[in-house]
């Protein structure tokens, strides 16, 4: 009777310990920052997953410095946590500090950015297809100009940055086998409503008063809308004059939809964290390796997808 009980008294206890650990998982966050409404989404629905799960979730926003997220992550290291989620502001520069946590036995996974980096440093990485993102954009406006000469105007995201890189790449491929169209300039507007708005406004100026410009593709929705401000100011019809074509597809820019305004977005879902948990879930319980690229879904939506409708489902997102 003593050895039955004593039995089922070290199984409760390790059960019981089981729980706790999983209720006490501790995950640090480092953040980009909050340069656009996505990114801002992506910080709410993560922190809203960590809370559904019980995870205790340390967030650290490094205002778009990588140093900051270095300093972050070593913090992490510090406390002693479960795990690390990154959303890498650049693509480089991250093998020393992914080596300190590696030693430490904590798993890193990158969301919706890549890094140049061995694998052996990372979890996995959740994120879009980036070059498949900047295709879908090239091949919408490829349809929508047709055989019509077309000066396209590019604001890039932050340089260096994995989403810059690739969504560059992949709008040049799908306009490649197309001389009609053309990328006439191409500057960052560092992913923020503003820089956009500034950038395009020095296209305008340089491309005749903005009549000699077809067409604007944004990596990011945030930097379109601080175009479609400038081509307003400029006098001329955004959505019209001056087609629009972006990424992430934030309630700002079904807005604009629904005014005419902009043309066309590709959809990068926020919820790059539940994806992250659930591969986090198996691996400490399981120890199953996930595989080191998970993909996201990247949806085009155009005018004629109910801009209205898909603006209301989103609001409550975090954007």
């Amino acid at each position: 009777m003593k050895k039955a009980l004593a039995a089922f008294t070290v199984a409760f206890s390790a059960c019981l310990a089981s729980s706790v650990s999983a209720q006490s998982l501790t995950v640090g966050f480092s953040q980009i920052g909050s340069e656009s409404g996505w990114r801002a989404a992506e910080t709410t629905v993560t922190k809203q997953e960590a809370e559904k799960r019980g995870i205790d979730l340390k967030f650290a926003d490094a205002q778009q410095k990588q140093e900051n997220q270095i300093k972050a992550i070593r913090g992490f290291i510090a406390q002693g946590v479960d795990a690390i989620l990154v959303a890498p502001v650049v693509a480089t520069g991250w093998d020393a500090v992914l080596q300190e946590a590696k030693e430490e036995e904590i798993p890193v996974i990158l969301l919706d950015r890549q890094i140049e980096a061995p694998e052996d440093l990372y979890l996995t990485a959740v994120t879009s297809d980036q070059v498949h993102e900047g295709k879908v954009a090239g091949d919408w406006l490829v349809k929508e100009v047709g055989d019509k000469e077309c000066k396209v105007v590019e604001l890039q995201g932050t340089t260096g940055s994995s989403p810059a890189i690739n969504r560059k790449k992949g709008f040049e491929e799908a306009i490649a086998g197309h001389a009609n169209i053309t990328i006439a300039r191409s500057q960052t507007g560092d992913f923020t409503r503003t820089k956009g708005k500034e950038v395009m406004e020095s296209f305008i100026k340089a491309e005749g008063g903005g009549k000699d410009i077809c067409a604007v593709y944004a990596h990011n929705d945030d930097m379109a809308v601080g175009a479609i401000q400038a081509i307003k100011e400029a006098g001329l019809k955004p959505g019209s004059d001056i087609k629009i074509v972006s990424i992430d597809a934030v309630p700002d820019i079904f807005k604009a939809m629904a005014d005419g305004e902009a043309n066309a977005t590709v959809e990068l879902t926020p919820n790059m964290a539940g994806p992250a948990f659930d591969v986090l879930d198996a691996y400490l319980n399981d120890k199953k390796e996930p595989p080191k690229w998970i993909q996201t879904e990247s949806k085009l939506y155009t005018a004629a997808d109910d801009p209205m409708k898909v603006y209301e489902s989103k609001k409550g997102l975090g954007y």
